[in-house]
């Protein structure tokens, strides 16, 4: 016979606890779920690329280097921050790449589910399909840059980089620990 820590440990099986403490379930999450502190954590722990890259890269510097791509391109602070939270989704269902994620429809609507709660929390919702294609280009871009200077054998198929780009370079990595540190200096 089931003991009673163990059926309430059953039950709450659909719920996940974050950093900050907060537990609720992810297919249910509201915008007052979402929480600044929880996704630069989890995101400083999600290797970019699955893992196979040349060393650890996490999805937090990513979202930074986007961030300051956007800011170094002269766009809005609405752009700068949709570059920071594009991947924020990431941070409570976990990052699957792009060769992968096309062929799981349900995963995408449960991302964009998820990604629509995080845009109304920080006053987003509204994006325009003008900043959209903005924050998208540069994460496209960012992507063709990072995954040629650490991924083995990457063979680009994408057109040229659009300039002003900085160097990636620059940029530099971090350990998992500290890169949560730079995204939420990056809000602003």
């Amino acid at each position: 016979m089931e003991s009673r820590a163990v059926r309430v440990y059953l039950l709450n099986m659909s719920k996940m606890n974050t950093y900050s403490g907060r537990c609720f379930d992810p297919a249910f999450i509201r915008a007052s779920d979402i929480c600044l502190e929880d996704i630069a954590h989890a995101l400083a722990l999600i290797c970019r690329g699955g893992g196979q890259i040349r060393y650890f890269f996490s999805v937090a510097r990513h979202s930074v280097n986007c961030c300051r791509e956007a800011r170094a391109r002269g766009f809005s602070d609405r752009i700068a921050k949709a570059c920071l939270l594009h991947d924020a989704s990431e941070a409570y269902i976990a990052d699957i790449i792009r060769p992968v994620k096309v062929h799981l429809a349900d995963y995408e609507a449960f991302e964009h589910m998820v990604s629509e709660a995080v845009w109304e929390r920080f006053g987003l919702s509204d994006l325009s399909a003008e900043e959209t294609r903005a924050w998208k280009a540069i994460d496209d871009s960012m992507l063709v840059l990072e995954l040629s200077a650490m991924a083995t054998g990457y063979v680009c198929e994408a057109p040229p980089l659009p300039q002003p780009f900085q160097s990636f370079a620059k940029r530099g990595q971090a350990r998992p620990r500290q890169s949560s540190y730079p995204w939420l200096r990056s809000w602003g």
